[in-house]
This record gives structure tokens, sequence and C-alpha cells, in this order.
């Protein structure tokens, strides 16, 4: 407001100068001081009305100015939205221009706030995908890779850092060459990626090295389309997905029972050739006399029960695992047990001069099982001793009583090839076969197998053995004892 005032006194002013040179350059009359009064004073008059009118008019836009911008300053409150004012001097489009200003700004205002509400809703959405993603990805066995257009990881879960040993959260968004130190695997990766379709897949077979064991994987590839990203008009592929399976067991499973066919077929084959040899001598005549006739029946009667025992293993096996085994359980002495197994196994062992040793128990007593299962158990445990007992070996059975009378213990001791210390924990796995015993003698694997399901599995009893490699092993398995009464 003094701004406009000096402005005034100024106007006032110049106006009286300039109306007395305009009235001095105009009159005729000579200079006088009777004629330069009244000039002097037309041009104050004049200066003053022309101030005055100026100082009017400036007080009336200052008034409205003060409106104006008490009218803005309520416009800066977003919680009012008032009507702009009549104004003058120009001052009146001044506010309605602020007020559209203010109002398309906060319709436009509304319109981002909405967005950005949109914008978070779709964000938590698709952060509880990629959680739900993730957990689904790491409640899998198999390893799962997914690249994008880079050959960066975007996504892995946790067998996969597990299997190609990298850290799960540092790996995102990081190329695979800085990730994976498995070269073959980053090749196949980024061939893939470079040549592939999106309706590509390869399937293929590698080695993984582990530190200290390799493992097999079936790897398969498969090529993500740009078409089926968010990228609009994306063309080509833009990204990889990496299964990786471990088939190692699988493989060793399907040797073994490569191996087992194999080996049944040799097993069922020998019994059965001795048995249709000695059965045709039998035919032909060539047993000429009783005694010779009798060693042809008990070759026979050897070679049948043999047979009877391997086919009883695999039946048993299966019906033990299927849970549809039937048992007989009696009070059965043990002692005779044991002794009628060796019966049975002496001829084999006087066949290689392998000495037979039974250490009585001090005490009579019983078991409550399956007679004809633990005869089984028996005939496994002392055939496998003269099977890798070396020609004038020595196999030792004892049985013994436990202090507290609660459980009776089968020890089977030979003096032969013994099990190297890392075969020990698998010799009762099921197919599973020594490799040095590969060479030594024919045998399917589930004897020892057997073994373990009837005294364990089926018995509630243990089993375990000790071993060392040329020096021989030992077998023992323990049962309840039966109560007395």
């Amino acid at each position: 407001m003094a701004s406009f005032k000096l402005t005034s006194l100024l106007l006032a002013l110049l106006s009286f100068a300039i109306v007395a040179v305009i009235l001095a350059v105009t009159s005729t009359a000579t200079w006088t001081s009777d004629a330069f009064i009244p000039l002097i004073a037309a041009a104050m008059m004049a200066g003053l009305l022309i101030g005055a009118v100026h100082w009017l008019m400036a007080d009336r836009y200052s008034v409205n100015h003060r409106r104006l911008m008490a009218h803005l300053d309520t416009l800066s409150d977003p919680t009012k939205t008032p009507s702009a004012p009549t104004l003058h001097y120009g001052l009146n489009e001044v506010a309605n221009a602020c007020q559209k200003v203010l109002e398309d700004s906060r319709t436009r205002c509304t319109t981002l706030t909405g967005a950005h509400r949109d914008l978070e809703i779709q964000l938590r959405i698709a952060q509880a995908q990629h959680h739900h993603l993730q957990t689904i990805l790491n409640s899998m066995s198999d390893a799962v890779i997914v690249t994008d257009a880079f050959n960066e990881i975007a996504l892995a879960n946790q067998a996969a850092a597990n299997v190609l040993g990298f850290d799960l959260e540092s790996a995102l968004h990081r190329p695979i060459d800085q990730v994976l130190t498995h070269p073959s695997l980053i090749k196949l990766i980024k061939d893939t990626h470079e040549g592939g379709q999106a309706s590509l897949r390869r399937h293929v077979e590698q080695p993984i090295d582990h530190g200290h064991r390799q493992a097999i994987y079936n790897i398969t590839l498969a090529c993500v389309g740009a078409g089926e990203t968010s990228i609009p008009g994306a063309t080509g592929t833009s990204g990889v997905v990496t299964l990786l399976r471990d088939v190692t067991k699988e493989k060793e499973i399907a040797e073994m029972k490569s191996d087992f066919v194999s080996n049944v077929s040799h097993e069922l084959r020998t019994p059965l050739s001795s048995i249709k040899a000695y059965m045709e001598m039998l035919i032909d005549g060539e047993a000429d006399n009783e005694q010779t006739r009798n060693e042809f029946y008990n070759v026979i009667q050897s070679e049948a029960n043999r047979l009877s025992r391997l086919i009883d293993n695999i039946l048993n096996i299966n019906r033990i695992e299927s849970g549809i085994v039937k048992v007989q359980r009696e009070q059965v002495a043990l002692p005779s047990v044991i002794k009628e197994a060796l019966d049975i196994l002496q001829p084999q062992a006087r066949g290689k001069n392998i000495e037979l040793i039974e250490v009585p128990a001090p005490l009579y007593f019983q078991v409550f099982a399956d007679r004809d299962m633990i005869l089984q158990v028996a005939l496994n445990l002392i055939g496998n001793a003269i099977k890798y007992t070396p020609e004038d070996g020595q196999i030792t059975v004892s049985l013994h009583v436990d202090e507290h009378g609660q459980s009776a213990t089968v020890t089977v001791s030979d003096t032969g090839l013994g099990i190297p210390e890392e075969d020990l924990p698998h010799v009762f796995d099921k197919f599973y076969r020594v490799n040095d015993h590969k060479k030594v003698a024919k045998g399917t694997g589930l004897g020892l197998n057997l073994v373990k399901h009837v005294i364990e599995t089926v018995h509630g009893g243990q089993v375990a053995v000790t071993s060392q490699a040329g020096k021989g092993s030992t077998f023992t398995f323990a049962l309840p004892m039966a109560e007395n009464g």
C-alpha cells in the first residue's frame, strides 16, 4: 500500500510539472508575477486531481488484490472449495483461472491417487503371487531355475541352491555365469535361450559333481515365449525354465533290478539244470545201483530245496513289504532251529571242506516267533557264510541269552572274505551286493534284506553285522524271549 501512495505522490508532482510547462508554453500572457501564480495554482490543482484519482484507484485495486490473495490462501486448503469472488481491474479473470487450475489439479490428483491405490493393490497381489510361487517352488524336491531374457536368474528354489551350490537370495537378478559353477549347464541354458522357440523342450541327462560324489540329473529345459510375458508386442524367447531331477537312485535301482533279473535267472537255472541232468541220468538208467540212485536223489532234493529257498526269499520280501505276510507265531526252541539249519547246510559246507561249529546255549530257552521264518533267517546267514568263506575255513554259530533274560541272540561268525567298511551300511539293502563279492559267488542281493525284514519288521528284533575285509564277518540277530507259562 505504501508503494501505491508513493506512486500517487510522484504522479501528482509529475502532472504538476507537465501542466505547468503546457500552460507556460501555450499562454500568450507576459510572464509576470500576477500571471505566474494562477498558472502554478492551475498546475497544482491538475496534479492534485490526477494524484487523487490515482490514489483512489490504487486503493480500490489494493482492496481487490487483498481479496484475491485471501481467496488464493483459501484455495490452498485441500478441505475447502470456495467459489471465486467478484473482483475488478482484471483480477476476476485471474481468480477464475486459478480456480480452474485448482479444480483441474484436484481432479487429476484424485485420478492419480486412485491409480496409485490400484497400483499398490496390484503390487501386493503380485508380491503375494510371487511368494506363493516361491513357496510352491521351494516345496518341490526337484531343482528349478528360471532365467530371463538377459540370462539372469529370475526365480529359483532352495533345492536348486542346494544342488548347484549357491545362495538363493543373492543369486536373484544376477547372470548365470556369476552364480552357477557348472559350465555344461550354463551352456545348455544359453543355447536353449538363443536357439529356442516358445514350444521347444529339451531333455538332457547329465552328471553333476557334488564335491565328494557325482549325481546323475535328468535336465528338462523349456523356453518361455515373449508373448507369455507382460511386454506388449514382444516376440521370440524371453527366458528359460530349467528343471533338474536327480535320477541317480533310479539308475542304481534300474541297474540293481537288471542285475537281480540276471542273477535270479542264473540262480534258478543252476538248480534246475542240476535237477534236469540228474533226472535224465535216472531216466537213462545210468544209476545202476541203489547207492548211486540215492546220491542222485539227494542231489535232486538238495537242488530242489535250494530252488525253493530262492523263491521263498523273493515271495517273503514281497509279502512283508506289502504288509500281507502271514505270521504263525508259536513257542519256538531256538537251539533246535539252528541245529536244523546246520544239518541242512552241512553237505554244502563239506563240499568246500568248511568246518561248521555249533556252540550250544547253556540254557534251554524259547522265543515267540514264526518257526519257518526264523529257520529261513538261519539258512540265509549260514549259507552266506559258506558261500563267501574259502575252502578249509571255519564257521561258528553260537547262542546266548542276555543277563536279564529279555532276548536271545544268535551269532554267525566266519573266516571268509569280510566286508569293506564302506559297504557295511548297505549290506541289508535290497539288491545290494558287495562289488568284491560279485566275482566270488552269484547272488540276488535279497537274502540279507529278507533277514532284516523278518527279524526287525515282523518280529521286532535286531540284526547287526561287524566285519573286516579279509578277516571274516560276524552277523548277529536278537529276538525277544517267550514269556514263561
